[in-house]
């Protein structure tokens, strides 16, 4: 076992930028879902929100948690290992869910580049997370670089998804001006 903590302060900075931004984003999600709030009949609203709207949300929080965890002052491996494993394992399942709840809502019919950034890299982040948790009881230095890159992954995901959505809104709701003037 080649776990050194001292490695984890080495990233402490990196994981207090990329959390604050998580955090930031956080409140940003919050706009695009006022602006999904304003739309006049957006048929399964609920669903589709659960779908594509709160998963952003949940990789947000999941980049602030990861990088909280990471930035603690921990004194042995295991228990941030076991964070990043359970958040790992937690995420991995409610991608599985939001993959469900992708194929069941009717307010958008999902595309595959929906599919890919709301079902496959979030899962292939997820279980990478579980793997940097295993990594860390025997080469930590790897294991944060895999941590690190999840936790951009996730963000950058987030990114894509809440700039999605805010397109889709404005484009959807020229589409009902439109139709209105005529």
């Amino acid at each position: 076992m080649n776990t050194d903590i001292t490695a984890l302060a080495g990233w402490g900075n990196f994981f207090v930028i990329v959390g604050s931004s998580a955090g930031a984003l956080i409140g940003l999600q919050f706009v695009v879902i006022t602006l999904m709030a304003e739309m006049p009949n957006l048929r399964d609203a609920e669903r589709a929100s659960s779908a594509f709207a709160t998963p952003t949300i949940v990789h947000f929080g999941s980049v602030l948690l990861l990088s909280a965890v990471l930035s603690a002052p921990w004194h042995v491996i295991t228990g941030p290992a076991i964070s990043l494993a359970v958040l790992g394992l937690a995420g991995m399942l409610y991608v599985v869910i939001v993959a469900q709840r992708m194929r069941v809502q009717t307010a958008y019919s999902p595309v595959f580049e929906d599919w890919v950034f709301y079902a496959l890299l979030p899962f292939a982040a997820y279980t990478t997370l579980i793997g940097s948790a295993q990594a860390a009881l025997w080469h930590l230095a790897a294991a944060l670089f895999a941590a690190g890159a999840v936790a951009l992954l996730l963000l950058f995901i987030g990114i894509h998804n809440a700039w999605d959505a805010v397109t889709y809104l404005l484009i959807s709701k020229r589409s009902l001006n439109d139709g209105h003037r005529h």
